[in-house]
């Protein structure tokens, strides 16, 4: 059984803001925006009608910022106004993270909402992400964010917010795919696509369904009663994947990455 489809989008006058405080973020830290997409709920398949707009970007500084001895910080973080949560990182921390490896970066790669998008170095970054961030390396960063979020949100309460049961469903739903797939490809970042690529009960679908149809109506605030089956198949990915041993075969890439970083902040 399979969700009903849904199509990421975000409004023309919601694209031009975005495109204005990009540029602006560029001017103002002088760096050049190698990518930026929406990485929240709008582009994880499960938005309510006040979701907030959560744009991610990967930037480059001019390569003399990289030429010395004290390290730069490599994070812009814009404060928080309103419906806007703006923020990235420097490309070095980028690939740093994807030789770890760490599947943020690879979900950014994969959103299906681009803001800007540097076809050749998103190129380069996913043939690199595939050598390093596959399905076993992926799961202990799904475990941990399954456990935090059920921990914080979920296991002392009978009801529960929509929108933090879905941060606590999706990484469950990774762990299930990883489980379920033998081709060590990474599980796919939006929710539709990770329901559609593994076999689930009928009845478990229908239940996710039914939760997507009132989140789409009600406030990033709204919620109800706990669902059992859903609380279950939680419970069980965790626990298998606490007993899944950490892949340790993962190849030596830093000299790869470090070529790769340096041709692109060569331009």
């Amino acid at each position: 059984m399979f969700l009903p489809a849904f199509k990421p989008s975000v409004s023309p006058d919601v694209e031009a803001t975005i495109q204005a405080k990009l540029k602006a973020l560029e001017a103002d830290h002088d760096v050049r925006i190698l990518f930026a997409i929406e990485s929240g709920s709008r582009a994880w398949g499960f938005p309510s009608p006040d979701s907030d707009y959560d744009v991610r970007f990967v930037y480059a500084h001019k390569s003399q910022w990289y030429l010395s001895i004290k390290p730069g910080r490599d994070v812009i973080e814009l404060p928080i106004e309103g419906d806007w949560d703006i923020n990235g990182w420097d490309i070095r921390k980028a690939l740093g993270l994807l030789v770890k490896p760490n599947p943020v970066m690879l979900e950014w790669l994969s959103s299906p909402i681009r803001y800007r998008w540097n076809e050749d170095i998103c190129d380069a970054l996913t043939v690199f992400a595939g050598k390093t961030t596959h399905g076993p390396s992926c799961l202990h960063h799904y475990r941990n964010l399954a456990q935090q979020q059920l921990a914080k949100h979920i296991r002392e309460n009978n009801e529960v917010n929509y929108k933090k049961y879905f941060y606590i469903l999706r990484p469950a739903l990774a762990i299930s795919w990883i489980r379920q797939n033998t081709s060590n490809s990474p599980p796919p970042m939006n929710l539709q696509d990770l329901v559609a690529g593994q076999t689930l009960p009928a009845e478990f679908v229908e239940h996710i369904n039914q939760l997507l149809v009132l989140k789409s109506t009600a406030k990033e605030t709204g919620g109800g009663k706990r669902i059992a089956m859903i609380d279950e198949f939680v419970e069980d990915q965790i626990n298998w994947a606490s007993v899944v041993s950490k892949s340790n075969e993962q190849p030596d890439l830093m000299n790869e990455g470090d070529e790769l970083l340096r041709s692109i902040v060569a331009g």
